[in-house]
């Protein structure tokens, strides 16, 4: 072979090496760009407060920095709604309920969705326009409560709590009024939708306001006359983050809620709401 013919090999052959190497790289580098994508996570939530918008944001650096992961939110502003986005595939994970309404959603509407992981607490509060502690409840006084299912069961154990009711049930059971078996005082339960309880303040003696309706209604922590205690009367009314029943050993989404439940989303918890109408919800001892 003559140097010319040689040369003229060479570098065909050099070609083709680059050629081969740069296939290879660029192939390598949409596997990688693919494994990134795989690890951004939709969560659906509710429209929040600034103060909820803070809390997301800290979980979101935490997955980013630990995990690699990017949370992406979908926000909804309609209760009904980030169920039957998970369960059709719209979001991944959701976070926004606890597990009464998830195992009242799941069985109306025969969904399989299930809890992966604690989030928060927000404990509600009787509050009155006419008394400052409860043991100015005289015989025969109304509290009102939320009319529905779960709502209602739940301000039927603060008032057992708080020392004004017996009920038949146990703390993972929903309560309703005929479940209760002791009222020394005979007080008089008016159930009324749950956005109608502070306006009832007016004509009743107390109220079990639920969180959200007693910030619309401006009422603060400190107006309160008995804040629900944390206890095994609780667990239902623990905050969730909700996966698909296929999803809930998904490796990528028990980094989330590893990335959730940490000493940093904690604090940001305590300053966001220094008033604890928010708590942490893992690891509580609820006995």
């Amino acid at each position: 072979m003559n140097p010319r013919n040689r040369n003229i090999l060479i570098a065909v052959v050099v070609v083709v090496i680059v050629a081969v190497a740069a296939f290879f790289g660029l192939t390598h580098k949409s596997g990688q760009t693919a494994a990134a994508a795989d690890k951004t996570v939709n969560i659906g939530i509710m429209t929040g407060t600034k103060e909820d918008d803070t809390i997301w944001n800290t979980v979101a650096k935490t997955a980013k920095d630990k995990y690699n992961i990017t949370l992406k939110f979908t926000h909804f502003t309609d209760y009904t709604q980030p169920n039957t986005a998970l369960k059709n595939g719209d979001v991944d994970l959701n976070a926004f309920q606890h597990y009464a309404f998830l195992n009242a959603w799941n069985k109306a509407n025969k969904g399989n969705l299930q809890a992966i992981g604690n989030t928060v607490i927000s404990p509600i509060r009787i509050y009155s326009k006419k008394i400052t502690s409860l043991n100015e409840i005289k015989d025969g006084d109304t509290i009102a409560v939320p009319n529905d299912a779960s709502n209602e069961s739940r301000a039927l154990y603060v008032l057992k709590n708080a020392g004004l009711i017996g009920l038949d049930v146990s703390g993972d059971s929903l309560a309703t009024v005929k479940d209760i078996n002791s009222n020394p005082k005979n007080l008089v339960i008016k159930e009324l939708d749950a956005a109608q309880t502070p306006r009832a303040l007016d004509s009743v003696a107390a109220a079990v306001i639920n969180d959200d309706f007693a910030t619309t209604a401006k009422l603060t922590s400190k107006q309160a006359i008995f804040t629900e205690p944390v206890n095994k009367d609780s667990k239902q009314w623990i905050n969730i983050i909700v996966a698909n029943k296929k999803d809930v050993d998904n490796k990528l989404y028990k980094d989330v809620v590893k990335g959730y439940q940490t000493e940093a989303t904690k604090k940001a918890i305590e300053k966001a709401y220094p008033d604890k109408s928010k708590i942490a919800a893992w690891g509580l001892d609820l006995d």
